[in-house]
C-alpha cells in the first residue's frame, strides 16, 4: 500500500506538468513545441515512473540495497534519454532551440520529481 502513494503522486505530477504545454498548444497555436513533443512526454513519463516502481520494489525487497538502486536507475535513465535524444533528432529536424527547452523541461522536472519522491520515502524509511 505504501508504493501505491508515490506512484499516484506520480501520475498527478504528470497531469500537472502536461497542462503548460497543453495550453500552449491550444492558446499560441504551439509552435514553440516541437512535432512529436507529445511522444517525447509520453517516453519519459513511462521511464521515470519505470525508474520509480523498481526503486521501490527493491526497496521492499532489500532496504540495504535502495540507495544503489536509485543511483543505477538515475544513471540508466539518463542513458536511456540519451539515446533516445540521439534517435528522435536522426528521424527528425525540429529546431533546436525549442527541442532544447521542451526536452529540458519534460526530462528536469520528472527527474526533480524522481528525486524529491523517492528521497522523501528513504527519509520516512529512515525515521523508522
Amino acid at each position: 500500500m505504501k508504493s501505491l502513494k508515490p506512484i499516484l503522486s506520480f501520475l498527478i505530477f504528470t497531469v500537472v506538468i502536461a497542462i503548460p504545454p497543453l495550453l500552449l498548444k491550444y492558446l499560441d497555436g504551439g509552435d514553440m513545441l516541437v512535432p512529436g513533443f507529445w511522444g517525447i512526454f509520453f517516453f519519459m513519463s513511462a521511464v521515470t515512473l519505470l525508474i520509480i516502481v523498481f526503486v521501490l520494489a527493491v526497496q521492499k525487497k532489500n532496504s540495504e540495497m535502495y540507495a544503489q538502486a536509485f543511483l543505477g536507475a538515475t544513471t540508466f535513465k539518463l542513458l536511456v534519454c540519451l539515446f533516445f535524444v540521439l534517435i528522435f533528432l536522426r528521424k527528425t529536424h525540429p529546431d533546436k532551440l525549442f527541442f532544447v527547452v521542451d526536452f529540458m523541461y519534460i526530462y528536469f522536472l520528472n527527474t526533480v520529481f524522481e528525486i524529491y519522491g523517492l528521497l522523501r520515502n528513504l527519509r520516512n524509511q529512515n525515521s523508522r
